[in-house]
């Protein structure tokens, strides 16, 4: 029995290859043997092949873009809108529909969301941080906690206004879970500072088992008043309800493969 073979192309000449390393253009040095073999075999036009191998280089940076800022937005968890069962989400399908668009996050709006553990609040939030990430911006993902912990460090060294900065320049920052644990002067501190950096410049989503006027039960109240009044001022509030979609998987078997 014959077993066909595709013949393998032709290496680039060793000259070329350097030169295309020296220019840092990875994704066309990769595809260029084989773009060029088929250019031959099909007696592409020059420009066609010119763009053929361009716009692999493009695909390539963009994909790696991408990789590189889902890396470092510290996305917890991985989950998407793949995963994402709409249906079962107690926020309106409008809504969903809406800020699915990433419309608010171009005009620099904040989005609220606060309701029981397990009402899906992260997992929408974090899909629509993978959604923002896709379409070329990038994201800053925190707990309260952990935004505590990087201000305090910064707080050490003097370089609070550089550590803010840094933080701002990706176009959402998100604070998952504000409330869970008990919240001191510190954490009102750095919550305040970037609330009050953000405001009308960037979008900054929050997700809370208590909603957003009730953060003086865990903060101290001057600070989480002025910190609220500027993150509702231009804000999507949403309110999710029901039970843990968790606990409901838990109690149904569907939390865990099966034991053999």
């Amino acid at each position: 029995m014959n077993t066909a073979t595709t013949p393998t192309a032709p290496p680039l000449p060793e000259d070329l290859a350097a030169v295309l390393k020296r220019m840092r253009m990875p994704y066309l040095r990769a595809a260029a043997p084989e773009v060029l073999a088929t250019a031959r075999s099909q007696r592409w036009d020059p420009t066609e092949v010119l763009r053929v191998l361009l716009a692999e280089e493009a695909r390539g940076r963009d994909e790696a873009t991408r990789a590189a800022r889902r890396k470092a937005a510290g996305l917890p968890a991985g989950k998407t809108f793949e995963s994402w069962r709409s249906g079962d989400s107690s926020i309106p399908a409008p809504t969903q529909s809406a800020l699915a668009t990433l419309e608010w996050v171009g005009r620099a709006e904040n989005l609220a969301i606060s309701g029981p553990s397990g009402t899906g609040k992260t997992h929408f939030l974090e899909a629509l941080a993978h959604q923002v990430i896709d379409a070329g911006m990038r994201v800053s993902w925190f707990t309260l906690e952990s935004l505590t912990a990087a201000i305090g460090r910064a707080a050490v060294d003097g370089s609070i206004g550089k550590t803010i900065a840094r933080i701002t320049r990706a176009e959402l920052i998100v604070v998952d879970d504000i409330g869970m644990l008990p919240s001191g002067q510190a954490a009102a501190e750095a919550f305040y500072r970037l609330v009050d950096a953000t405001y009308e410049r960037r979008s900054l989503a929050v997700t809370s088992n208590i909603h957003p006027a009730g953060f003086d039960t865990i903060m101290p109240k001057t600070l989480a008043t002025a910190a609220v009044d500027r993150l509702l001022h231009h804000a999507h509030v949403i309110i999710t309800e029901g039970t843990s979609l968790r606990l409901t998987e838990a109690t149904a078997g569907r939390g865990v493969v099966p034991l053999n």
